[in-house]
């Protein structure tokens, strides 16, 4: 993509009710706008960040025998009455219509897709399976102050999981954990994610958070210093030990909470019935698992994670570009550069934009793209371009023979 097409434009300032850093450095670089307290847009370079973190995770579901679906956001009130969860669901948006029919703007989907399942599944032999997707969530988030990290409107993935017994739930569960910890890896979160223990409320005795530490963390956690799983702080007075290797010391840590699992048990299934007929002609009720990974807040940690006093530092799985071509000056060698990058299938934006060498450089580094390649009289002359990656001070320069192998 060539910058000076690109619609959006950089910013020097963040909006002044903007607080959060992640926001103030994505909106600032344009890969977000804000629309309200907890709601964005996502810009050209925003949405290729979502759709590469959306790829990461679709490979990692389908890996553990998901299979993608997308159920509607609009449900009927039927529905949450059945759970209960109609008049106890404290951040639930109810829209009526002009017919005085009720709904709920989806913030979660348990109330779907299990009549869903209960359409298709007939025996135990149909089971286990999982079913996922990537939908817009709404919740009445009354304290949305931290950027994309807390929002009214996001996109989650949520995956649900259909069992016959607690060992097969336990079985997929533990699977599912595994590719949580490959998601979180890819998106350059592995080092500063810990699986943490919390409260399971009435579903089980523990649930499962993934906590990314960082200064900017809403959430109180206590990672083991033995065996390095970490305790939500809503527990840690009765636990007092790690739930995994019995340790009691423990380091406090602010983190951001960026995924959890759940196992829902029959929680959901015995409301709508949903039972099959084991081997042994016994009627069963469906076990579930759920699983879920807020696209927009696990952006946002990337953000505050990676990101120094000029800007953004993106890990190259979800970085929106590859290469941050930078001509300095009008050359057709800048041109060539460009078509051959493109040819090659790595993904550049070229800044060919009329702006001084000072502009340009300020918004590669606000930006963050992983590694920038300026072409100008001064790398012609030494024999190449010069190439630096974001994260790294110094560049060097390399003949254009090399630098295709140099990036790939």
């Amino acid at each position: 993509m060539k910058q000076s097409k690109l619609f959006t434009k950089t910013q020097k300032d963040a909006p002044k009710d903007e607080v959060s850093l992640n926001a103030q450095l994505l909106i600032r670089a344009g890969f977000v706008d804000k629309l309200m307290a907890g709601v964005y847009t996502m810009l050209p370079l925003g949405l290729r960040v979502m759709k590469k973190i959306e790829n990461i995770i679709r490979e990692e579901m389908n890996g553990i025998g998901g299979q993608e679906i997308l159920m509607p956001s609009l449900h009927p009130k039927e529905n949450w009455t059945i759970t209960g969860r109609w008049d106890t669901m404290d951040d639930l948006y109810k829209v009526k219509d002009s017919s005085d029919r009720e709904m709920a703007l989806g913030p979660t989907h348990e109330e779907i897709v299990v009549p869903l399942a209960h359409k298709f599944i007939n025996s135990y032999k149909d089971l286990p399976f999982a079913v996922y997707q990537f939908q817009n969530k709404f919740r009445m988030e009354l304290r949305s102050k931290s950027g994309v990290l807390r929002g009214r409107e996001f996109i989650m993935k949520d995956l649900y999981s259909f069992h016959i017994s607690e060992e097969d739930l336990n079985k997929y569960y533990e699977s599912a954990k595994q590719a949580y910890f490959r998601i979180f890896e890819k998106a350059g979160l592995k080092d500063k994610t810990h699986l943490t223990f919390a409260s399971g409320g009435s579903f089980s005795k523990y649930s499962h958070e993934f906590q990314t530490v960082t200064s900017a963390g809403e959430d109180i956690i206590y990672v083991c210093q033995k065996c390095n799983i970490a305790v939500n702080k809503e527990i840690i007075d009765e636990t007092n030990k790690c739930p995994e290797c019995d340790s009691s010391d423990f380091q406090e840590e602010k983190a951001i909470e960026v995924g959890n699992i759940f196992k829902l048990n029959t929680k959901f299934s015995v409301p709508f019935d949903l039972s099959v007929m084991d081997e042994k002609g016994e009627k069963k009720t469906v076990i579930m698992g759920c699983y879920g990974i807020g696209l927009g807040r696990l952006m946002g940690t990337v953000v505050e994670v990676h990101h120094d006093a000029k800007g953004m530092i993106w890990p190259e799985a979800v970085a929106p570009f590859k290469v941050h071509l930078i001509s300095l000056g009008k050359n057709e060698e800048a041109e060539k550069i460009y078509a051959e990058l493109q040819k090659n299938n790595i993904e550049v934006l070229f800044d060919d934009r009329d702006e001084s060498a000072g502009k340009k450089f300020a918004d590669a580094d606000l930006i963050g793209i992983p590694y920038r390649v300026v072409v100008s009289g001064k790398s012609m002359q030494a024999g190449g371009v010069e190439v630096k990656k974001r994260n790294e001070e110094k560049s060097e320069i390399i003949e254009m023979t090399y630098l295709l192998q140099k990036l790939k």
